[in-house]
């Protein structure tokens, strides 16, 4: 599921810098994650970049748009194909959520 941002945001732009995808862009009330764009930061990092800096943790998995492992890797290559991404099979723990989660 791509991230998307609540109403809770106090639009301090924390999140915009930290997204690899710039997918976060600033928005009439809040900041603002375009679905297309969110990855989850799987193929990057095993947490969302954006949740970790946000200081009232308003970047929040959306429920309405769940996504697999391989669904949001596959959008990180297609908007990233300067960078070698390594299959879902393949793909280490600390390159995604879903592997460092099954870890715990």
């Amino acid at each position: 599921m791509a991230t998307h941002i609540t109403e809770e945001c106090i639009n301090c732009g924390a999140c915009e810098p930290e997204c690899p995808n710039e997918a976060i862009s600033e928005g009439d009330d809040r900041y603002v994650i375009d679905p297309n764009l969110c990855t989850e930061c799987v193929g990057f990092h095993d947490y969302e970049a954006c949740q970790a800096v946000c200081p009232v943790e308003c970047c929040v998995p959306d429920p309405e748009r769940r996504e697999s492992e391989e669904t949001l890797l596959e959008r990180a290559r297609k908007l990233h194909p300067e960078k070698s991404f390594p299959s879902v099979a393949d793909l280490p723990s600390d390159l995604s959520r879903f592997r460092s989660a099954k870890k715990k």
